[in-house]
């Protein structure tokens, strides 16, 4: 039995498993521990946003009451309904007033990306440490983390411009201007007065963060490229007389 038990322990892979963290003292090991990071720091404070809007209704029975509209991630404003100014609704002259847009394509598009770049980063950082020695010998896997990288790079940059858009309009969707759109606040004897908005800095940072991403993976192609046997040919050809 304990002969069985050791051998399911010392499988083929874990037999190649040799523990080295020389690899992230040198930017292609350091760079990923970056882009590991920042992608935590992008899904974080995109996904985790919560906030609501308010304004200010005065109305038949109603002096200055705050109704509010919360909304989160992934920002399905459409589905997002003001609270009303009092049980009579104004003495039926209010009627259901829901906030505009549906931005989750792009916020989705954005936290799936950093997700999905925080899984590989700890795939990868597994392969540098443990398997340095078979990443180096097998020109396969420095190839595929080229490709990888190129790609993430990419997807970097489209995510983050789509989602900064979605983010200005999303402003634009719960602030001030929203008020001209209310059909009953142009009820007669209804006034509304915008009252506030959540910060939504935590939702600037991550767009920072995937610009931080962006600029990340598409330097890190080069030292990725290093490693591959396209670089090693090309210096062969470029030192042959």
């Amino acid at each position: 039995w304990c002969g069985s038990l050791r051998a399911a322990l010392v499988s083929p892979g874990m037999a190649g498993l040799r523990v080295d963290f020389s690899l992230l003292l040198e930017p292609l090991g350091f760079i990923k521990v970056l882009e590991w990071i920042f992608s935590i720091f992008a899904f974080a404070m995109c996904g985790g946003f919560q906030g609501e809007t308010s304004l200010l209704v005065s109305c038949k029975g109603v002096v200055n009451k705050t109704v509010t509209a919360a909304f989160a991630y992934p920002f399905r404003l459409n589905t997002v309904i003001f609270s009303a100014p009092d049980p009579k609704c104004c003495g039926g002259t209010w009627t259901d007033v829901y906030l505009v847009g549906n931005f989750s394509s792009s916020a989705q598009f954005f936290v799936t990306l950093a997700v999905l770049v925080f899984l590989y980063c700890i795939a990868a950082l597994v392969v540098y440490i443990g398997y340095k020695h078979m990443y180096q010998q097998n020109s396969k896997f420095p190839l595929a983390d080229l490709a990888i990288t190129v790609i993430t790079a990419f997807l970097w940059l489209v995510s983050t411009f789509a989602w900064a858009k979605a983010l200005a309009d999303i402003k634009m969707s719960t602030g001030a201007s929203i008020i001209p759109g209310i059909e009953s606040c142009k009820a007669p004897g209804t006034t509304c007065r915008f009252a506030s908005v959540t910060s939504m800095g935590t939702l600037n940072v991550s767009v920072v963060f995937g610009l931080l991403n962006m600029v990340l993976w598409g330097g890190n192609v080069w030292f990725v490229y290093k490693d591959t046997n396209l670089h090693n040919e090309s210096n062969r050809i470029s030192q042959s007389p």
